[in-house]
């Protein structure tokens, strides 16, 4: 009888703890990442408008099927981040399919800014005006984002300074 009751009390305490579990980890979510679009393209056009608007740009390289990436733009889509986002960065969002196991895409960009692998995603670039990788160190870093607080990431994109 005592076994029984210690594993439906566990049991019981388990489902009670998991709503709670959730809600702390909670995040909103946002699908942006298309394989279909010109990535290239999309960054050339962005690097020029933060020329003209003397801003930054944001490269988060990811994927729909991650739960970090969705996570992260799902963060920079509400309006607490919108609204600093856009007087600070250009933001691209760049899909490269399953690079942990060989399906990658759009890699090459990755190289172009001098982030020789996606070892996780998202992989997330600060580029300036002019290309330059201001965040080599903490760009491969972001594939923990979803369990990121949303204050811990909005302090980094608010009071960013180059590495």
């Amino acid at each position: 009888m005592t076994r029984r009751f210690v594993l439906v009390a566990a049991v019981v305490l388990f489902w009670l703890g998991t709503p709670a579990i959730a809600a702390e980890i909670d995040h909103p979510e946002a699908r942006p990442f298309d394989g279909e679009r010109a990535a290239l393209a999309e960054i050339v056009w962005a690097l020029t408008r933060a020329t003209v608007h003397r801003k930054r740009v944001i490269l988060v390289m990811g994927a729909n099927w991650c739960h970090d990436s969705r996570g992260l733009a799902g963060w920079f889509e509400t309006p607490r981040f919108a609204a600093m986002l856009e007087d600070r960065y250009e933001i691209v969002y760049v899909d490269v399919g399953r690079p942990q196991e060989g399906a990658g895409r759009n890699i090459d960009i990755a190289r172009r800014f001098g982030i020789e692998e996606i070892a996780g995603t998202p992989t997330v670039l600060v580029l300036s005006p002019e290309g330059t990788l201001l965040n080599a160190e903490t760009a491969p870093g972001w594939r923990n984002a979803a369990s990121r607080s949303e204050d811990e990431i909005f302090d980094y994109f608010a009071d960013f300074r180059p590495e």
